[in-house]
Parts: structure tokens; C-alpha cells; sequence
């Protein structure tokens, strides 16, 4: 069963270049019967295969900016460790809702971004483009070792929006940003106790041959559908998120 979740949470985040946390999560909490916190660590180990497969599938097709991946993975392996401390220490409901709400707003940007003026990165200059990647990977990072998701919900928008980076090089750089963050923030919920450890090989195995797939078919497929499928990703995941239940401490 294992291997079936990877394979799922897999195609996702080839396809839409996010670590697929979004939907591995759900799925171990409702299919494995583990808990939430373990859903959390166990994931971000297999995200940062996700990262691996989906990095070598985008650079098949030429699809990644090195130079951006590495300034958003700098600040990202920091604020991984303090997501994944929090992750044990603050209420979990509390971030899920404001997430939530983002993602939300991130998805109505994405979908009319083709009516907005778009900063490129020739016009933006490249310390505005350098600042914007460190400042995206801060906040990604962190939300990545909290939320044991990849980040790619936070990467793929602030490249596309902020600095005009077409679809498929924001997805690809995102899946290779994401492999040193999810490391990060994996080894330190492992140390927490955090990881499912016999889940694992199924795990790895189902993402990396999900995640192949999606890669290879996203190359195949419209921009525009491509943003729209990755606008329904977030929107669905919003309301789950902001559907969370409040628990008073």
C-alpha cells in the first residue's frame, strides 16, 4: 500500500513540480493509519527523492534554472530546521488555517497573472532577483520542515509571478530547490522520532516512478492547463487546510 501512496503522491509533483506533500500526507494519515506528525517526517524523506526524480526528468527536457534552485535552497536548509523543531512544539491547526488561506490567494494570482503586468528578470535586475529567491526560500523552508511538504506551492508562484519565469523552469527548479530543504528538515524529524521508517522503501520506490511519469508528461502538455491543473492543487489543499479543526489548548 505503501508503494501505491508514492506512486500517487509521485505523479502530483512531477506533474506540477511540487514535492507532493500535499498529497502523501493525506494519504498515510487515512491509508497507513499513521499520525499527523509522522505523516510530516515520513514525507519529507520521500520528497527529497520526489526532488531527485523530478529533477532529472525536467533536466531532460532543459527545464531548470541551476542558479535559482541554489539561491532558494541557501536560506531553505536553514529555516527547514526551525520548521521541523516548531512542527513538535506549536499548535499544528494554527498554521494549516493561515496556509490555507495562501494558497488560496497564491491560486486566484495564478490565475489571472495572464492579465497582470509581470516583473521579468531582465527588468526586476539581478539583485532583486537574488533577494526574492533568498527571501522565497526562507519562507519556503520553513513551511517545508512545519508542514513536511516540499514548498513547491510557495516556489513555483514567486518564480512565475515575481520574476517571469515561464512555467516548466519554475516547476523544474523548484523540484531540484527542494531536495537539500526536505533533507534538512527529514533528518531533523527523523532525530524528533518523526519517521515511519517501514514505510519507506514502498515509499521511495512508488514517488520515484510517480514522480518520473508526471515529469515526462508535463513536458507534453499546455502552459496554460499546466497552471490551471496546479491552481485546482492549491485551491483543493486550501480548503482542507482551513477545514482543519481548532483545538483549544
Amino acid at each position: 500500500m505503501s508503494f501505491v501512496v508514492g506512486v500517487l503522491g509521485g505523479i502530483f509533483a512531477g506533474l506540477l513540480g511540487v514535492g507532493g506533500g500535499v498529497i502523501l500526507i493525506p494519504l498515510m494519515v487515512e491509508l497507513l493509519k499513521i499520525e499527523q506528525i509522522a505523516a510530516h517526517g515520513t514525507s519529507l524523506v520521500a520528497i527529497a527523492f520526489t526532488g531527485v526524480a523530478g529533477t532529472i526528468a525536467y533536466e531532460f527536457h532543459g527545464s531548470i534554472d541551476w542558479t535559482a534552485s541554489l539561491l532558494l535552497a541557501a536560506t531553505a536548509i536553514v529555516t527547514a530546521y526551525i520548521g521541523a523543531r516548531f512542527a513538535n512544539e506549536l499548535p499544528e491547526w494554527k498554521l494549516k488555517k493561515s496556509f490555507g488561506g495562501f494558497q488560496i490567494l497564491i491560486a486566484v494570482l495564478m490565475l489571472v497573472n495572464p492579465y497582470l503586468h509581470q516583473f521579468t528578470t531582465d527588468a526586476a535586475g539581478a539583485s532583486v532577483k537574488i533577494v526574492v529567491l533568498l527571501a522565497t526560500g526562507v519562507f519556503t523552508g520553513f513551511l517545508s520542515g512545519m508542514m513536511g511538504v516540499g514548498g513547491g506551492a510557495i516556489m513555483v508562484p514567486a518564480m512565475v509571478l515575481l520574476l517571469g519565469f515561464n512555467q516548466y523552469t519554475a516547476q523544474g527548479s523548484s523540484l531540484l530547490a527542494m531536495i537539500p530543504g526536505s533533507s534538512v528538515g527529514a533528518f531533523t524529524h527523523w532525530r524528533l522520532g518523526n519517521v515511519r521508517t517501514q514505510l519507506l522503501p514502498g515509499l521511495i520506490a512508488g514517488v520515484i516512478v510517480g514522480t518520473c511519469l508526471g515529469g515526462s508528461i508535463a513536458n507534453m502538455l499546455p502552459e496554460r492547463e499546466l497552471q490551471l491543473m496546479f491552481c485546482a492543487l492549491l485551491v483543493w489543499s486550501g480548503i482542507r487546510y482551513l477545514r482543519s479543526r481548532i483545538h483549544p489548548a
